[in-house]
């Protein structure tokens, strides 16, 4: 296994302990055929997912997005008639009113994985949300199983004069305690300590380079707020709060 895959899988364990268990892998037939439907090796991280959980994502299974390998080959073998070898389905949207369906971009790939986007099985439309297929998973198993579970949460904006935000960020991780259990990259960030939890995001080719979007939760609000303060200190970065604690 790869260190960024082992990364990830302790991540997820100790974040949901047991969580393994409820994973079904997909056949190593399936793979095969996914693998020559990209034409080309999978991201290293793909494989991985896929033969982990590529049949069942147990607690980690998206509401309406069918990750399985099942779903990705049944949708090129009935609805994709000439695939963009560029783009590789790995996620199928399941509701009819939001037909953006999930895809790597092979053209880009980063840390043994690839950028990831959404976008209609004809094209047109197209929304790059993550560097990473593994940022994208860890970015959500984080909000769902820890900062929704802490009792006080906020989101907002960190916004910066320059397109350095999250290397401006990164001087207030250490003096914060924050561990960072998933590496990302400039366009993520995943952070965690025993009391408060944080994460922040934006589109690797947003057109807006001087801000990140951030989710944070803590035991108590006053926690919540000395984090803030220490960011703010620390990094010289605008803290824009939403109006929605959730």
């Amino acid at each position: 296994m790869h260190a960024l895959e082992s990364h990830f899988e302790r991540f997820i364990t100790r974040l949901v302990p047991g969580i393994e268990h409820s994973w079904q892998g997909a056949t190593p037939e399936e793979i095969a055929e996914i693998e020559s439907i990209a034409g080309r090796a999978l991201p290293g991280f793909y494989w991985w997912f896929l033969t982990r959980m590529g049949r069942d994502m147990g607690d980690l299974t998206f509401a309406s997005m069918d990750f399985t390998a099942a779903r990705v080959i049944e949708c090129y073998r009935e609805e994709i008639d000439e695939p963009d070898l560029r783009y590789l389905l790995i996620g199928y949207q399941n509701d009819p009113m939001v037909p953006m369906h999930t895809w790597y971009d092979l053209d880009r790939p980063n840390r043994e994985d690839a950028l990831v986007l959404d976008r209609e099985i004809a094209g047109g439309l197209t929304q790059v949300n993550f560097e990473t297929f593994r940022e994208m998973l860890a970015w959500k198993a984080m909000l769902n199983f820890r900062i929704e579970a802490l009792p006080h949460g906020c989101k907002g904006k960190f916004k910066s004069d320059g397109a350095d935000v999250r290397a401006r960020l990164e001087r207030a991780v250490e003096t914060l305690n924050f561990e960072q259990p998933v590496p990302t990259g400039p366009f993520c960030g995943i952070f965690n300590r025993s009391d408060a939890a944080m994460i922040c995001s934006i589109g690797p080719d947003s057109t807006v380079k001087n801000r990140l979007i951030f989710r944070l939760a803590a035991d108590s609000e006053g926690i919540a707020r000395r984090i803030l303060g220490v960011i703010t200190k620390e990094t010289g970065l605008e803290v824009e709060l939403g109006t929605s604690k959730r």
